[in-house]
């Protein structure tokens, strides 16, 4: 018998049911099972992609290979260019799971995930927000995200959140008549976890501090509250849990992978070993022991529609010197911080915003390659750019609508076509900064 989220999983082509099983399965092997289980998916999935995908065969420039550490290192650059020509064999747009990542690193593009491993990123999330109670098919979700906002990609939104038991606030604006408005909510409605973006959830818990409000309180069926896509700071995870009255989940991931970390119930941030595959390496590409600061870079174990193979993710992190093949541990993550917008009227805008006025300018000819957004006064920003052609007149007018739909109207951008993007020390391209201090 299929619950409501499963059936709605498993009505649109992925095997949940299967998925879940599977999961089940790898979560008990044994340390000495896994290890082989391991290495045999590795190839697996190598052997795979060198046979049945042309653009990963032109890539590693070989039909074979004798060393995991001898493939090439993939990054997000490598993805730029049609997705028809990065598929499988057997695989077209119509038979595998589309869509975009957020560009929050600046590098944005659109990937592929074959049917069976949505299923199995779903089951992976399931078992991990299990650990604290949560049940997908039963669980009432506050969602603070972003949402479309044109009438149809809104609609479409909506109701995904309505099969996904979840009601969504719009970080969008974050003003505090707003926050007044998502605390009313919390007051009529029965919530059972938060999950969205860490910058919105800290900017709510800073309000909630102002009135001296313990949020659990106001809405006693929470139990839980995972941040995602954005850093977490000791200092804000402590204000969280002061002013939620509940634990706070750090949730590392990405779009086209699965969760790549996910804090358990001890306190440690548990790697995603049973769908992926994470090494730490330096800059010549070598693999660093536990406890050395180095590059993420991911092995997707299942993904067969779409290499992600040995992906530089683009952050920097350690492994603790704990870990073992099964239970890899998360000891640092450096990366990953947004800035706010504030906006003339008084409104605050999260730095993944973006995110949303980004999908105005992506498209699937890999044109634009990179970006930043700077802004440079209360009214100003600076959008700087590397593309193949200069964006021409009518895309720019189009980036524009999508900005003054999603932050506010009366705001001045300048178009910046660069040969190359200024990176931190780090090597991380941040996709917005501000540069200017919080007016009072």
């Amino acid at each position: 018998m299929f619950s409501f989220f499963d059936l709605s999983l498993q009505l649109n082509g992925f095997p949940i049911q299967e998925a879940k099983a599977d999961m089940r399965k790898i979560v008990a092997l044994p340390q000495e099972e896994f290890e082989v289980f391991l290495e045999n998916k590795k190839l697996e999935i190598v052997d795979y992609h060198l046979k049945n995908n042309s653009s990963y065969q032109k890539f590693v420039g070989k039909s074979s290979f004798q060393n995991w550490n001898e493939l090439p290192i993939m990054t997000k650059k490598d993805f730029q260019e049609p997705l028809i020509d990065r598929l499988s064999k057997g695989y077209s747009p119509k038979t595998v799971y589309v869509n975009k990542t957020s560009g929050s690193s600046g590098d944005p593009f659109i990937f592929a995930k074959d049917k069976y491993c949505h299923a199995l990123t779903w089951a992976s999330n399931i078992y991990r927000f299990g650990w604290f109670g949560i049940d997908f098919n039963s669980s009432f979700q506050a969602r603070f995200y972003g949402i479309p906002l044109d009438f149809i990609g809104n609609k479409k939104e909506r109701f995904k959140d309505f099969l996904s038991n979840r009601f969504r606030f719009s970080i969008f604006d974050l003003s505090d008549t707003v926050l007044e408005g998502f605390l009313n909510e919390f007051k009529t409605r029965k919530f059972d976890y938060i999950n969205g973006y860490t910058s919105s959830i800290v900017l709510f818990a800073k309000f909630l501090q102002q009135r001296s409000i313990i949020l659990k309180d106001i809405c006693p069926t929470l139990k839980v509250c995972v941040v995602t896509s954005e850093m977490l700071f000791v200092e804000d995870k402590i204000l969280l849990e002061k002013q939620f009255g509940f634990p706070v989940v750090n949730e590392y991931g990405a779009s086209e992978l699965d969760l790549i970390a996910f804090q358990n119930p001890e306190g440690e941030w548990q790697v995603n070993s049973e769908t992926l595959f994470v090494e730490i390496l330096d800059e010549d590409n070598n693999v660093l022991p536990y406890g050395k600061e180095g590059r993420i870079v991911v092995t997707s174990l299942y993904n067969k529609a779409h290499p992600f193979i040995r992906y530089d993710i683009g952050d920097i992190g350690i492994l603790d010197e704990k870990s073992t093949s099964k239970k890899p541990v998360l000891q640092q993550l450096m990366g990953r911080t947004n800035d706010i917008a504030i906006l003339p009227s008084g409104k605050k805008s999260p730095g993944l915003t973006f995110y949303y006025v980004t999908k105005s300018i992506i498209e699937d000819d890999g044109n634009v390659k990179e970006f930043i957004v700077k802004q440079t006064k209360i009214d100003t920003f600076d959008i700087e750019y590397v593309s193949k052609t200069e964006l021409n007149l009518e895309q720019i007018r189009k980036i524009e609508a999508a900005i003054a739909l999603y932050l506010e109207k009366g705001l001045f951008f300048t178009f910046i076509r660069k040969e190359k993007l200024e990176r931190s020390k780090s090597g991380k391209l941040k996709q917005f900064v501000s540069l200017i201090k919080e007016i009072a």
